[in-house]
């Protein structure tokens, strides 16, 4: 496949796989590269020393292009942004963020830098920004969301529409069957996030990746907008903030409840009832634990298969 987001990154399929915390390391991210997508480190669950030895590991492990998810909110920002130029990696994905506070640092480097937006208001803030593409995540996506709550297929031609660089599609996405969708509505690729959480190389706990496997519709909801709005599964820890929000509870009272390192407890660490298990609505479509070839594989087969037919009718 050749067109914007082939050429962009100088990669095979424009295939991304998302940047998340605790699940994206150097293993997914070469994995995915070599497979001909683009794969992402997530730098926001990552000390700043501990990106920079994953990097190496991926330039080691690969002669294809990859590229570093940095959330904008992240506490040592500098350092990783110096880090990410040091080590000269030529992608960046920023998000949860302001797109011009570091583009212009980056692309004065010679990176190429993509935004994750939520909104047409924010797509729009990010060309002005001067960003190369920008991702546009819907209400299905897993983890930390945007405040709109508009769905993926909604989001996707309302963006195209307005601005003028490349749309990557994320949000709901996990076969071939989706990447064709959001296309015909307007995206130039797709970011597939939950389907790779779920794969061999992923540095999930293999509790996390089972439990990907085992959700079904509606086991998923959207929650803790007062902080910042996630996506995850029902599970003892969903439960306690629910009893929580039925007493009106105040922004410090959630907090509280939230603590520190939730995620990495369900994610990392494989704590199913009291840990953060963030992932997407699209996991009752994801029935097993495979390699990431194996998946990128799947998607771009049936995407060309599912083409054919389309344009047999």
């Amino acid at each position: 496949m050749n067109n914007k987001i082939t050429q962009l990154f100088n990669i095979k399929y424009p295939i991304i796989q998302g940047g998340m915390v605790w699940v994206s390391g150097w293993r997914l991210a070469s994995a995915v590269s070599n497979a001909g997508g683009l794969g992402l480190i997530g730098a926001g669950s990552m000390y700043p020393d501990v990106l920079r030895v994953h990097i190496q590991k991926c330039k080691k492990a690969k002669d294809k292009p990859f590229g570093v998810n940095v959330p904008m909110l992240y506490p040592q920002i500098e350092e990783i942004m110096n880090i990410i130029v040091e080590e000269e990696v030529k992608i960046v994905f920023t998000s949860a963020g302001n797109p011009k506070t570091w583009t212009s640092f980056l692309k004065e480097k010679g990176i190429t830098v993509v935004h994750v937006v939520s909104s047409v208001k924010f797509a729009l803030k990010a060309e002005a920004a001067g960003v190369d593409a920008i991702v546009c995540e819907g209400f299905e996506a897993g983890g930390h969301n945007g405040r709109e709550e508009t769905t993926t297929f909604t989001l996707i031609p309302m963006v195209k529409e307005a601005v003028k660089i490349p749309v990557i599609a994320a949000g709901g996405i996990a076969t071939g069957k989706g990447m064709l969708a959001a296309m015909v509505l307007g995206a130039d690729g797709v970011q597939i996030g939950s389907r790779f959480a779920a794969t061999e190389e992923s540095s999930a706990h293999i509790n996390f990746k089972n439990s990907i496997v085992n959700v079904k519709d509606g086991d998923t909801h959207l929650t803790l907008k007062e902080l910042a709005p996630v996506r995850l599964i029902k599970n003892k820890f969903y439960q306690k903030l629910q009893e929580l929000y039925q007493q009106n509870p105040t922004k410090e009272q959630l907090i509280a409840l939230l603590g520190r390192a939730r995620a990495k407890k369900g994610i990392f660490e494989g704590d199913l009832e009291n840990g953060e298990l963030e992932i997407g609505q699209i996991a009752g479509l994801i029935h097993e634990i495979k390699s990431a070839k194996q998946v990128l594989e799947e998607v771009i087969g049936e995407f060309n298969a599912v083409k054919t037919t389309v344009n047999q009718l």
